[in-house]
C-alpha cells in the first residue's frame, strides 16, 4: 500500500469510528437515557400500561437490534452489488429520519416504527458495514485498527448520555431528541460523502489482481462447519448480557431497590461504555501480537466473572460491575467482528458477518424479552431478571473454550 494509502486507511478509520459513535451512540448506546423520560410521558397519556412499561422498553431495544440484524445480513448482500459509500449514505439518512420521528411520536406504534428504522439505519451505516469498509484497507494490524474502529460504539455511549440527559432536564425528552439528532444531520451525513472510499486505489496492477483473487469460504461453505454454529452460538449468548445490560441496567439503576437518580444513572450509562473502550481496545491490540482466539477466551472469562456481581448487586457494587463487565464486554465485542475474517476468510466476510450480526440480535432478542418480562412480573425489579445475564455470560465462556479446542485440531 503507498504512503498515501496508508494514510488515507486511517482517515478512514477514523471516519467510520466517528460514524459509529453517532450511529450507535444514538440507536443503542445513548438511547436508554430517554427510556424513563419516554416510559412517564406515554403512561400519562394513557399510550401505554404502567404495568407493562419495562416490556414496552424492551420490545423498543428488541426492535432496534432485530431490525440491525435483518439488515445487515442485507447490508452483506448488497455489499457485492453497490458502493459501500453509497450504503451508508442512505443508513445515515433512514437514521435521521427515525430521530425526528421518534421526537414526536405520542403513542406506542410510532415508537415502534421509528424504532425500527432506527434498527434498518444500522444494517447500512453500523458495525457490519463499517468493519468491512475499515477490513478493505488494512491487511496488516487489522485487529487494532477494528479496535479502534469498534470504541466507537462505546464512545457513542460514553457521550450520549453525557450530552443527553441536561438536555432532557431542560427543554423535555422530545426537544433533546430533536437536538441531537442533529449530529446526523450536520455531522455524520457530510463526513461520509466526503471522506468515505470503498478500497483503497493507486495501487499496481498485480497488487490490485492479487487483491481480486480473495481466499477464504463462501457463506454456504461456511454454515456446513461446526466452527460456524459453535461460533454463531458463542456470538448469540455474548450478546444476551451485552444486550441487557446496556439496554436496561439504567433502568435498574433508576429502580427503588437502587436509588440513582437520572444524572446518577446516567453518568453510570456512561461509565459502562468508557471501560468497554478500554477493553476494545486492548483486545484489538493483543489479537495482533497473540492468538485471537485465546485473546476471546480471555475476554469471556472476564465477562462471566463480572456478571457474578450481579448476584449481590447493589449502589455499592454498581462501579465494579461496570468496570469488570465493560472490560470484558467490549473484548468480546472486537474479537467476534475479527474472528470471522480470521475463521473463514474474506471471500464472502460481508455476507458471513451479517449472518453471524444476525445470530447475536436473537441472542439480543432473547436477552430484552426475557429481562423485560421477568422485571415486568417482580413489578419493576430488576434482580431477579438479570441473573439470566450471568447464565448466558458462563454459556458464551464455555463456547470460547471450545473454540480454542477447535482452532487447535484445525492448526495442527
Amino acid at each position: 500500500m503507498t504512503q498515501t494509502n496508508i494514510t488515507r486507511a486511517w482517515l478512514i478509520v477514523a471516519v467510520a469510528t466517528f460514524g459509529l459513535i453517532v450511529s450507535n451512540g444514538l440507536s443503542i448506546g445513548g438511547i436508554p437515557v430517554f427510556y424513563k423520560a419516554i416510559q412517564d410521558d406515554l403512561i400519562a397519556r394513557g399510550a401505554i400500561d404502567a404495568s407493562h412499561a419495562q416490556t414496552f422498553i424492551s420490545n423498543c431495544a428488541n426492535i432496534t437490534f432485530f431490525m440491525s440484524g435483518a439488515f445487515s445480513m442485507l447490508g452483506g448482500w448488497l455489499l457485492t452489488r453497490i458502493s459501500l459509500r453509497y450504503l451508508m449514505i442512505a443508513g445515515a439518512i433512514i437514521l435521521g429520519a427515525g430521530m425526528v420521528l421518534h421526537s414526536q411520536a405520542v403513542d406506542a406504534s410510532t415508537v415502534y416504527f421509528s424504532r425500527f428504522l432506527m434498527g434498518v439505519s444500522l444494517g447500512f451505516v453500523g458495525v457490519t458495514p463499517s468493519v468491512v469498509l475499515v477490513a478493505n484497507w488494512f491487511e496488516h494490524r487489522r485487529g487494532t485498527a477494528l479496535g479502534i474502529l469498534l470504541t466507537g460504539t462505546s464512545l457513542g455511549g460514553v457521550s450520549i448520555p453525557f450530552i443527553a440527559a441536561p438536555l432532557i432536564n431542560a427543554y423535555g425528552w422530545r426537544t433533546a431528541m430533536l437536538i441531537v439528532s442533529l449530529f446526523v444531520w450536520i455531522l455524520l451525513l457530510p463526513a461520509i460523502l466526503i471522506f468515505v472510499r470503498d478500497h483503497p486505489k493507486n495501487e499496481t496492477k498485480e497488487a490490485a489482481g492479487e487483491a481480486a483473487i480473495v481466499e477464504g469460504m463462501t457463506l454456504r461453505e461456511a454454515v456446513k462447519t461446526p466452527l460456524f454454529w459453535v461460533f454463531g452460538l458463542c456470538s448469540a449468548l455474548v450478546f444476551y448480557p451485552i444486550f441487557a445490560t446496556t439496554q436496561m441496567l439504567n433502568l435498574y439503576l433508576q429502580s427503588p431497590k437502587i436509588g440513582f437518580s437520572l444524572q446518577v444513572a446516567a453518568f453510570s450509562q456512561s461509565a459502562l461504555f468508557a471501560f468497554s473502550v478500554g477493553g476494545k481496545f486492548l483486545a484489538g491490540t493483543l489479537s495482533d501480537r497473540f492468538s485471537p482466539t485465546k485473546v476471546m477466551l480471555l475476554s469471556g472469562l472476564i465477562m462471566f466473572l463480572s456478571t457474578l456481581l450481579l448476584f449481590a448487586f447493589s449502589a455499592e457494587t454498581a462501579l465494579l460491575f461496570l468496570l469488570i463487565f465493560g472490560l470484558g464486554y467490549g473484548g468480546t465485542f472486537v474479537l467476534l467482528q475479527r474472528l470471522v475474517a480470521d475463521y473463514f476468510g474474506r471471500r464472502e466476510y460481508g455476507k458471513i458477518l451479517g449472518t453471524i450480526v444476525m445470530l447475536e440480535i436473537i441472542g439480543s432478542f432473547v436477552g430484552g424479552t426475557v429481562t423485560g418480562y421477568l422485571a415486568d412480573r417482580a413489578g419493576g425489579d430488576y434482580t431477579v431478571a438479570f441473573y439470566g445475564v450471568v447464565f448466558a455470560a458462563l454459556g458464551a465462556f464455555v463456547c470460547a473454550v471450545l473454540l480454542n479446542v477447535m482452532r487447535k485440531r484445525v492448526d495442527r
